[in-house]
């Protein structure tokens, strides 16, 4: 997703954690991705060294990832999940069947 790396695009995409009820906390820890996600508890936590970039960059995979109540958000929130949700990589189908085809012969 093409977002500019600003101080307030941050703030957007926080917001829409805390609409959806997710605890969003930066904290430090060993997490090989840079975060670590609670489901159950709707706790996200993010490594809190990362920069802007890596924050940004963090919470839009995470959003990919996560299925959040979309009646919860506000206008501006719904509009931003959903660009968000439209960039998402989609796995080509049968790709895996491809290369197995392949390396079979």
């Amino acid at each position: 997703m093409n977002i500019k790396i600003t101080p307030n695009n941050l703030t957007k995409l926080e917001k829409i954690f805390d609409e959806a009820k997710y605890v969003l906390r930066f904290e430090k820890g060993s997490f090989l991705s840079g975060y670590c996600i609670l489901e159950h508890k709707k706790v996200v936590v993010i490594n809190k060294f990362l920069n802007l970039e890596g924050r940004i960059n963090t919470l839009i995979d995470i959003l990919t990832t996560l299925p959040l109540n979309e009646e919860a958000l506000t206008a501006e929130s719904h509009k931003l999940y959903k660009q968000i949700q439209a960039s998402k990589p989609i796995p080509e189908e049968g790709t895996d069947e491809a290369e197995a085809e392949q390396t079979a012969e």
